[in-house]
């Protein structure tokens, strides 16, 4: 049975618990840790964002939204092979594909399909690529400001 003292603006709490019949032991907590989890602050927004690129003497805007952790695993397992012995080779270039299309939303171009990003050149593929969070490491999910405002 855990009694509770009402106390002065500590941040700590202190509990008593009966550990054994007479006994009384005092246990330290952080009012902190008793704050309810809220799994929203952990969601993706559900809301679009702006992105203006620049590509030579050229100025253009798209509108992106954000991955999700399921969905962006998803196009890593598209993207990974594996061969006989157990070995794995990344295809970085589906990645990129995959994701591109999947975040795109609004572009000059129209849709970002398949046949739309096979047939661009280097200058525009590689301002496009700077959309794509990395594969692997600490920015695999993009910013923060993609999670859902507390």
């Amino acid at each position: 049975m855990a009694n509770r003292r009402k106390g002065g603006p500590s941040a700590a709490m202190a509990e008593s618990e009966v550990v054994e019949e007479g006994e009384v032991e005092e246990v330290q907590t952080d009012a902190t840790s008793t704050a309810i989890f809220d799994f929203n602050k952990y969601r993706v927004a559900n809301k679009t964002e702006i992105k203006t690129l620049d590509i030579e003497d050229t100025t253009f805007t798209v509108t992106i939204k954000p991955l999700s952790w399921s969905r962006r695993n998803q196009i890593l397992s598209k993207a990974m092979a594996w061969d006989a012995n157990g070995g794995t080779r990344f295809d970085g270039d589906v990645y990129v594909r995959e994701c591109l299309k999947e975040m795109i939303t609004d572009a000059p171009w129209g849709k970002t399909t398949e046949l739309f990003l096979i047939s661009i050149d280097e200058r525009l593929g590689s301002v496009l690529e700077t959309l794509v969070p990395s594969a692997f490491g600490a920015d695999a999910l993009g910013d923060v400001e993609n999670l859902k405002d507390e």
